[in-house]
């Protein structure tokens, strides 16, 4: 390229795998100034995608998208994969709002790690082909691992990036990607699975219910889905039983004293539970007696059990409830 042309520019989604570390670091071979967008919610954060970026001295911005993103998932156009999990939309909104950054940053195209086959719903021609389109950004999406194997994008066309240097990977070996991060000198990167919690059954089953129970979802109230036991005392009442002490602590962080009842053993050792956004005095108490089930207070006989309500603290004396008859309240996946 002649010194005194303008340097083509190419701004890639980084999850912080495997393959957006080799799409980066392909296309940079061939010239091309690269830059990475990740973004975060409470689902997915970026923390992968900032060890790659140190890894490959590629450059990183990092874009909460939260609250566009909590309004996709309610209602998904092409609905959810095995879980919670809108893999389509979710991929279209991040090329989207990366293509409005291309836009002003003036940068020439996007670029993913994503390889043709690798993943049988989210990553077939048809949708690679679904996400360009609706992304309002078609043409402009450059897949350099799989290019070989997919319509020449606008910039391939152009000469802005040579095809030829692009590769055609396809399926679900990591064979190519492995003997290709060696030649880049790269041994240190995270497994391909994993990262969403969308996908994971259990939170997938405590978002469903809290979707199916409230309008608004703050949050915070996202975060505390992560820890502790979830129970469903009645459509407006929600309790979470710590099974650890990090799960304690976690409760105690999200806990909001102004909207929260916090429940917390006295005198035995045992776990803080928190009612989001309140609850009846009667849901209270069983709050507490569950509380008491889980502690190391002893059997039949009355336990004193700290309540903090919006409007004070009270102390109740309650019998434990066994885990074995509340069981019927948890909420599944």
């Amino acid at each position: 390229m002649d010194s005194t042309e303008k340097k083509v520019r190419g701004l890639g989604l980084c999850s912080g795998g495997l393959d957006s570390m080799l799409a980066g670091l392909v296309l940079r071979e061939q010239g091309i100034y690269v830059e990475w967008i990740a973004f975060t919610t409470p689902f997915f954060s970026e923390d992968k995608a900032h060890k790659a970026s140190r890894q490959t001295g590629i450059a990183l911005t990092v874009k909460d998208i939260t609250k566009p993103y909590l309004e996709m998932l309610k209602n998904p156009p092409c609905g959810y994969g095995k879980h919670m999990n809108p893999c389509m939309d979710c991929h279209t909104m991040m090329f989207r709002i990366a293509g409005q950054v291309m836009q002003a940053r003036g940068f020439d195209f996007l670029f993913s790690g994503e390889v043709l086959g690798q993943r049988p719903m989210s990553q077939t021609r048809s949708s690679l082909r679904y996400v360009e389109k609706h992304s309002g950004f078609s043409g402009y999406i450059i897949r350099p691992l799989s290019a070989q194997r997919l319509d020449e994008s606008i910039p391939e066309k152009n000469g802005l990036v040579d095809r030829d240097k692009l590769l055609g990977l396809t399926g679900r070996t990591r064979k190519p990607q492995i003997k290709l991060a060696r030649q880049f000198g790269i041994d240190d990167y995270p497994a391909p699975a994993g990262g969403c919690l969308l996908t994971d059954p259990g939170y997938a089953g405590r978002l469903r219910d809290l979707f199916d129970h409230q309008t608004e979802v703050t949050v915070r109230e996202l975060e505390l889905l992560k820890h502790g036991r979830h129970f469903r005392l009645d459509a407006n009442t929600k309790l979470i039983v710590g099974r650890t002490k990090a799960d304690n602590e976690k409760i105690l962080q999200f806990y909001d004293a102004g909207t929260d009842v916090l429940i917390k053993v006295q005198r035995y050792p045992g776990p803080l539970a928190v009612l989001p956004r309140g609850a009846a005095e009667d849901k209270i108490k069983l709050a507490a007696a569950v509380c008491v089930g889980y502690s190391k207070a002893p059997n039949l006989s009355p336990t004193p059990v700290q309540a903090s309500t919006p409007d004070g603290k009270q102390i109740i004396e309650m019998l434990g409830i066994a885990a074995s008859d509340i069981g019927h309240l948890m909420i599944k996946t």
